[in-house]
């Protein structure tokens, strides 16, 4: 299966606007420049009821509401961007569409970057955030015993992570984790890292600066909270695993959810042929982004 001439088109343009960090860009404030002056994708954002910036203690959050009702379900959401980039602006589209469309109360992470505060700042964040969601659940409008976790790319290792945590440290209860293209492994030793190491927007380059930034230190990148692959995977929450053909990091993501299967857990993932790392979200451009949403808000909705 070849790129579609619509698909080839939006990845050439996404190439162009995004910087080629681990080429040509290496810093990371200089790349969250060049991010923050890229236009909004769709023209207007789609509404939901109500959004609020928080404090999750230190951690500054975005929590948008579907409705008024009381009681409604909690989805956590960690944004993508290599533990280096993006922002709650970057995906506000993402966290406005599973707000309306799964009828979830949101809550976006704003979670420390790489380098300059390095792993586990990021999974400290991460799960500090989703235990202060649980504690004031009822402040937030949400049911405490329906929360769920959610990230695309670095944002699904976060998910995985906190998952890892909740459980080896006595909750909150997670009822289910949404992993969007995850990042599990920082080996990046698969076929797929070889096969779509160019030419399809994430690439292999910009891979390696993304680990290097977040883990220095090689020989700690086996470690289970880091690389979830590598983890005891028994005991965690149901889970629904995105894949993009031809994105880098889609053997570890099948990986994943093969793993969680083998070990009990009820994983199902999902690849999503001719599509590429980052086309989640881009429901404006792509009909596959628009059914790659309505996958997990279902699957959302079911639990």
């Amino acid at each position: 299966m070849t790129v579609e001439p619509t698909t080839r088109a939006v990845i050439d343009a996404m190439t162009e606007l995004f910087p080629r960090v681990g080429v040509n860009v290496h810093d990371a404030v200089e790349a969250r420049q060049v991010i923050a002056q890229i236009p909004p994708l769709e023209a207007a954002p789609q509404p939901v009821h109500a959004v609020e910036d928080r404090k999750a203690g230190e951690i500054p959050v975005r929590v948008y509401w579907p409705g008024p009702q009381l009681g409604l379900p909690i989805l956590m959401y960690f944004h993508g961007g290599g533990f280096s980039l993006c922002t709650l602006d970057t995906h506000d589209n993402v966290c406005r569409a599973l707000c309306a469309d799964a009828g979830v109360i949101v809550v976006s992470v704003d979670y420390r970057l790489a380098p300059e505060d390095p792993y586990p700042a990021a999974v400290d964040d991460a799960y500090a955030a989703t235990r202060w969601a649980h504690e004031h659940a009822d402040e937030l409008g949400g049911d405490p015993g329906r929360l769920i976790v959610a990230g695309d790319s670095a944002g699904g290792n976060l998910a995985a992570v906190t998952c890892l945590r909740a459980r080896d440290e006595g909750g909150p209860p997670i009822a289910f984790q949404v992993l969007v293209y995850p990042a599990t492994d920082a080996a990046m030793d698969s076929s797929s890292h070889r096969e779509n190491a160019d030419g399809y927007f994430l690439t292999g380059d910009a891979m390696r600066w993304y680990w290097n930034n977040y883990m220095p230190d090689p020989a700690r990148r086996e470690e289970p909270y880091c690389s979830p692959i590598n983890a005891d995977l028994h005991d965690l929450p149901p889970a629904l695993v995105l894949t993009a053909q031809y994105d880098p990091l889609r053997d570890e993501g099948e990986a994943y959810g093969a793993r969680l299967r083998e070990a009990g857990v009820r994983a199902r993932t999902v690849r999503f042929d001719g599509m590429f790392h980052g086309f989640f979200g881009l429901g404006a451009m792509l009909p596959a982004a628009k059914e790659a949403m309505a996958v997990v808000c279902e699957a959302v909705r079911r639990v």
